[in-house]
């Protein structure tokens, strides 16, 4: 190993390229500073490579396969139908993670960020050593923004091995399983499960509090969990799962259910229960960062820790574990380093599910605003009105506009249905620039489109619906 004597001044250093670090890394250099990232394994994080858009590419695949298998409604009808899966996973890796992986390379490159390869410690907080297997260099910096991401949760009785999978090893299966379960039934877990389904996999799902995908709305999960049980996946709420036994064959789960013991054989368990904050072999207790009891650093609006010259964003900081969360945070920090006066606002932050149907929210939902006492109106427009809707045979779901009852202003919003990812942008919007409904109904929207079920609920929440 070769190692530095001598520290390397950097203006701005980012630790972490995952979505969270790229971006704050590509702004930072926008805004003029000169800037190096830092990354021990793949451009592109977690979420690149082996979590948010694999996963979509799977879930693409499966919804492919369905409609191969089953398009009477459209008078088409098909025979022998087959899906070659290593060719499915030969082109999730190389059409759409390697394409988009080396796209962000090439992004940073033409931004003149300068890639470090290694993991990196800090020796102090205006000093760091970034570590591979070849060499060891110490960098001094004016200002370090920590992007390093988290990691599955490893729980008792059930250690990461080739049959009891994380995320990443679910993405990465060789064949289609027979059976599988899932411990975990929140966004990875429902997600995954789906994916699998639509493939032909027997799922069921393990979850420990009385719903799967906490958080959302009821009569959402309720079309999801409709949905499943037309495809067969079970769902087992309320249960513990209690330990994990390799067979000759595959894998046996133990869990606790309505007070019973029970136990299933599977091909593979897929532990979805939760992501751990990647703080804990940094140094940052060297540089007097403070983390609480979870591994997350605590920061201002800003995104910076206690320490001035450090800042951090994404999974490792407080919030729920989102990529585009990351992204927002990391244009705070660079622009704050900057010297913008700008800050967070989490109230038009969107959550997704890509299940099936797509479920989405953004904003108040009905019973925050109630503990918020705001007073509201719920309006809440089918898609079984809505002629794209119609067209594409997919008339499940709904879009949701929650407005203050004083003027009509839109707080906060849900979609389930087909496209629910694409469509809660447009209610984001309105939650972030103030819109009221009036706005939105004012607003020429595409003929026919999905779109038009936002600007319906708009005319609803008016008391002058047309298509209702």
């Amino acid at each position: 190993m070769v190692v530095g004597d001598f520290a390397i001044e950097l203006d701005t250093v980012v630790i972490g390229a995952g979505p969270g670090g790229y971006v704050a890394a590509i702004r930072a250099a926008q805004m003029g500073q000169k800037v190096a990232i830092v990354e021990k394994e793949f451009i592109g994080g977690v979420c690149l490579n082996v979590g948010c858009i694999p996963s979509k590419a799977l879930i693409a695949a499966g919804h492919k396969y369905q409609d191969s298998l089953d398009s009477t409604a459209f008078g088409v009808t098909s025979e022998n139908v087959k899906i070659d899966f290593t060719k499915t996973q030969e082109w999730k890796d190389t059409q759409v993670v390697n394409k988009l992986t080396k796209g962000v390379e090439g992004l940073l490159k033409k931004n003149k960020v300068e890639i470090l390869r290694g993991e990196a410690f800090f020796v102090d907080e205006n000093t760091l050593r970034v570590m591979n297997d070849d060499s060891a260099q110490t960098y001094s910096f004016n200002n370090a923004i920590v992007a390093t991401g988290s990691r599955p949760i490893e729980i008792p009785g059930f250690k990461f091995s080739e049959r009891v999978l994380d995320s990443t090893g679910a993405l990465n299966l060789p064949a289609i399983p027979k059976k599988m379960a899932i411990v975990g039934g929140g966004y990875i877990g429902s997600e995954l499960a789906g994916a699998y389904a639509n493939l032909g996999t027997e799922v069921t799902i393990i979850e420990g509090l009385p719903s799967i995908l906490n958080g959302f709305d009821k009569d959402m999960v309720k079309l999801v969990e409709r949905n499943f049980k037309s495809k067969g996946v079970e769902i087992i709420t309320g249960a513990m799962a209690k330990g994990s036994t390799v067979t000759d064959n595959g894998v046996t789960v133990k869990y606790e259910a309505k007070g019973e013991e029970k136990s299933l054989d599977v091909d593979y368990i897929l532990v979805t229960v939760g992501r751990r904050p990647n703080t804990d072999e940094l140094g940052l207790e060297q540089a007097g960062v403070k983390v609480s009891e979870r591994g997350l650093i605590e920061v201002d609006e800003q995104g910076k820790s206690n320490i001035e010259s450090i800042y951090a964003v994404g999974d490792i900081v407080p919030g729920p574990a989102l990529a585009h969360k990351a992204s927002y945070e990391a244009k705070i920090a660079a622009e704050a380093i900057s010297g913008k006066k700008v800050a967070v606002d989490y109230r038009a932050l969107p959550a997704v599910a890509f299940t099936d149907p797509e479920i989405a929210s953004v904003g108040l939902t009905e019973s925050e605003a109630k503990e918020n006492e705001v007073e509201v109106n719920i309006t809440k427009f089918p898609l079984g009105g809505n002629g794209r809707a119609l067209s594409l045979n997919a008339t499940e779901g709904f879009v949701r506009l929650i407005t203050t009852k004083e003027d009509n202003v839109i707080v906060g919003g849900q979609v389930a249905g087909i496209s629910a990812s694409d469509v809660i942008a447009e209610i984001a919007l309105a939650v972030e620039s103030g819109m009221n409904a009036e706005d939105i109904a004012l607003t020429i929207h595409g003929h026919p489109s999905l779109s038009e079920v936002v600007m319906d609920a708009a005319e609803a929440a008016l008391g002058m619906p047309i298509h209702m």
